[in-house]
């Protein structure tokens, strides 16, 4: 029988969160975030920083587009998405260090992290849903 204490550092060894993510991209971490999301989700916004590289064509791209040395964080659309567990998968097939970021980028989208297009930022907004939200103080 598996304990609490070996299946959450499992867990733990093999997802990972928006804020995390987020930290460890402003600390200078080295690690490839991987969105596999398709083209037209791609086009429409994507995390910053992220790299593109749709979880169908991880097993035929990877092994030439990235270090196989370098972890690897992958996403996808939101909990409701299992992309991201495919392309974590995907990856381990390839012997690659990998996470799945759960939460994925709507997540991320919702607790205000940078996001783009191909034109550029996208607006911030931080959902008091999901976080805690300062009021500007009053001057």
């Amino acid at each position: 029988m598996t304990s609490a204490l070996d299946y959450f550092a499992a867990k733990l060894a093999l997802e990972t969160d928006a804020s995390d993510v987020y930290a460890a991209q402003k600390a200078g971490e080295d690690f490839v975030l991987i969105d596999v999301r398709g083209d037209e989700a791609w086009a429409q916004g994507r995390i910053s920083g992220a790299r593109h590289l749709p979880h169908q064509q991880i097993a035929e791209r990877a092994a030439s587009e990235l270090d196989p040395s370098v972890p690897v964080v992958v996403y996808c659309w939101s909990p409701g998405c299992n992309g991201g567990a495919k392309g974590a998968l995907a990856f381990a097939k390839l012997g690659f260090t990998v996470r799945e970021m759960i939460g994925g980028y709507e997540y991320w989208i919702r607790e205000g992290q940078p996001i783009e297009n191909d034109e550029g930022a996208l607006p911030r907004v931080f959902d008091a849903q999901v976080m805690v939200v300062r009021q500007p103080v009053a001057g």
